[in-house]
C-alpha cells in the first residue's frame, strides 16, 4: 500500500510534496494508517486530535493514545477538548453535525496559526460508498452521488482510492496499534447500519462491487463536470446583473428550455436555493411570491425571477426626519436641501420646489399601501401602486424607493417623479433645491 499511495500522490496530489501537512487523527484504524504512511514517506506532518468528550474515559484514552503516538514518531501534536453536547444544543444541531463543525473550524484555525499547507483526513473508498448510499436513501441530485471530494480547499483525502480491507491489511502487516471506537459497533446510527448490514450484502452480491462503484463514481464526476460547464454558459446568458448583489432571470427564457425545472434548479443552486419543488413552483407562482436561502432571497416578479442578497437592518417602516435647519441628510440616502435664488443645474436627481408649500419637519420614508400623489404635469392624483406598475417597478425596486413627504403628502418620489402641488409658480417667493447624491457610505 505504501508504494500505491506514493504513486497516487505523484499522479493526482503532487502539491502535497514539500508541503507542511496537518493530519486529522482520531486514534482509529484509518487515521493511524494515514499517519504511518505519511511518516514513512518522510512528509513534514503534525497531528490534530479532537476530544469530543462523548464517551467518557474512552475519549480521554484516545487522546492519550494519540499523544503517545506523536511522541513515538517525533511529530508535533495538537489536542483539544470540546463540550460537544452543549454546543449541539445551543446551535440546535445533531451531535454528528456539531462535532463536524467544531472539528473543521479548529483544524482551519491550527493550519492558519501554525502555517500548515494542507489538512489530511482518512476518508477511504468504503466511506465514499456509505456517503453515496446515505444520500441516495434521502433523495439527492448528482452532487450527492459523486461522493466525497478528494480535495476541498486545503482539505485533502488521499486514502479515497483505497478500501477498508486494504487499510486493515496494511495495519496488520506493519503490526500497528489503534483505538476502537465502541460507538462504531452500534447500528442506531444510519452510517453504521449501512456499514454493517447493507454494504456486506452488496459486496457479496458481486465480487468486484467496490471496483464497479469506483468506476461509477468516475462516470458521475465526469457527467457533473459536463453539467457544470453547460450551466455556467447558460448562467452567463440568462442571469443578468441588475445592481450590486442583485440579479434577475427572464422567466420566458427559462420556459423555452427543454427542462425548465432542472435548469432553474441548477442556475439557482449557486445562490443557496436547493429545495427542488419550491424553486420549480415559483415559475408558475403568483407575483410577489418569495423564497429564502441563507444569504439570498428569490422573488417571482411579473416577467422575471429576482435574486437579491439578504441584508440586515432593512426596515420598511424606517422614517428619517428633516428639520427646517438641516441642510443635508447622509443616511439612508444622501440628500442636500438648500435655499436658492433661481434654477441653475437640472436633472432627475434635482428638484426645485416652493418652500411656502412645505410643512416642516419633512420626512423620508418607504411607500405604504394607499399612498398617492399628484404627478407633475398631470391634474389628477394617482396611486403609487399604479405608478409603480406603469413604470414596471419590480418588488425590489418598490422596496428600495424612498419618498420625500411633507406631512402626509408626497413631495417627491426621490430621483423619479415630483408632485405637481409643489411646483414653482410665478408667485413663488422662496425656492428650495433638493439634490440626491450617490451615497458612498
Amino acid at each position: 500500500m505504501l508504494g500505491n499511495i506514493e504513486k497516487h500522490i505523484a499522479e493526482h496530489l503532487p502539491f502535497l510534496k514539500q508541503s507542511k501537512i496537518l493530519i486529522a487523527i482520531s486514534g482509529g484504524l484509518d487515521s493511524v494508517v494515514l499517519a504511518k504512511l505519511f511518516h514513512s514517506l518522510n512528509y513534514s506532518i503534525g497531528f490534530a486530535h479532537c476530544n469530543f468528550q462523548l464517551r467518557g474515559e474512552e475519549s480521554d484514552e484516545d487522546e492519550t493514545f494519540v499523544k503517545n503516538l506523536a511522541t513515538e514518531l517525533n511529530v508535533e501534536v495538537f489536542t483539544k477538548k470540546f463540550g460537544t453536547e452543549k454546543y449541539a444544543n445551543q446551535q440546535k444541531l445533531s451531535i454528528q453535525m456539531a462535532a463536524r463543525k467544531l472539528r473543521y473550524e479548529w483544524f482551519q484555525e491550527i493550519a492558519t496559526t501554525f502555517q500548515y499547507d494542507y489538512i489530511l483526513t482518512a476518508h477511504h473508498k468504503d466511506d465514499a460508498l456509505e456517503t453515496f448510499l446515505i444520500n441516495l436513501s434521502r433523495g439527492t441530485g448528482i452532487e450527492g452521488l459523486t461522493g466525497i471530494p478528494e480535495r476541498n480547499g486545503i482539505i485533502v483525502r488521499p486514502l479515497l482510492p483505497f478500501t477498508r480491507a486494504e487499510i486493515y491489511a496494511f495495519a496488520g502487516t506493519n503490526k500497528l496499534q489503534w483505538r476502537e471506537d465502541s460507538s462504531n459497533a452500534s447500528t442506531k446510527y444510519v452510517r453504521n447500519k449501512i456499514r454493517h448490514d447493507i454494504v456486506p450484502l452488496l459486496k457479496e452480491l458481486h465480487p468486484t462491487f467496490m471496483d464497479n462503484f469506483e468506476r461509477t463514481q468516475v462516470h458521475l464526476r465526469e457527467s457533473k463536470d459536463i453539467i457544470h460547464e453547460s450551466i455556467q454558459k447558460l448562467r452567463e446568458e440568462l442571469v443578468e446583473t441588475v445592481a450590486d448583489n442583485q440579479y434577475r432571470i427572464e422567466i420566458a427564457a427559462l420556459q423555452k428550455l427543454a427542462n425548465p425545472k432542472a435548469y432553474t434548479y441548477e442556475l439557482l443552486k449557486k445562490f443557496g436555493f436547493n429545495a427542488w419543488n419550491d424553486v420549480s413552483d415559483l415559475l408558475s407562482g403568483q407575483t410577489g411570491k418569495q423564497l429564502f436561502s441563507a444569504k439570498y432571497r428569490l422573488i417571482k416578479d411579473r416577467t422575471h425571477l429576482l435574486i437579491q442578497k439578504r441584508t440586515k437592518n432593512k426596515n420598511a417602516s424606517e422614517v428619517i426626519v428633516i428639520n427646517n435647519s438641516e441642510s443635508i441628510i447622509k443616511t439612508p440616502i444622501r440628500l442636500q436641501i438648500e435655499e436658492v435664488t433661481g434654477i441653475t443645474d437640472t436633472g432627475k436627481n434635482i428638484l426645485y420646489i416652493e418652500k411656502e408649500m412645505l410643512k416642516f419637519p419633512l420626512t423620508v420614508r418607504k411607500w405604504q399601501n394607499g399612498d398617492y400623489f399628484y404627478p407633475f404635469g398631470m391634474k389628477g392624483k394617482k396611486k403609487l401602486s399604479k405608478y409603480f406598475k406603469d413604470e414596471k417597478y419590480s418588488l425590489i425596486d418598490k422596496e428600495n424607493q424612498w419618498l420625500l413627504c411633507s406631512g402626509e403628502s408626497i413631495v417627491w418620489i426621490i430621483g423619479k417623479r415630483s408632485d405637481n402641488r409643489y411646483k414653482l409658480t410665478k408667485l413663488t417667493k422662496t425656492i428650495i433645491k433638493l439634490t440626491l447624491y450617490e451615497n458612498k457610505s
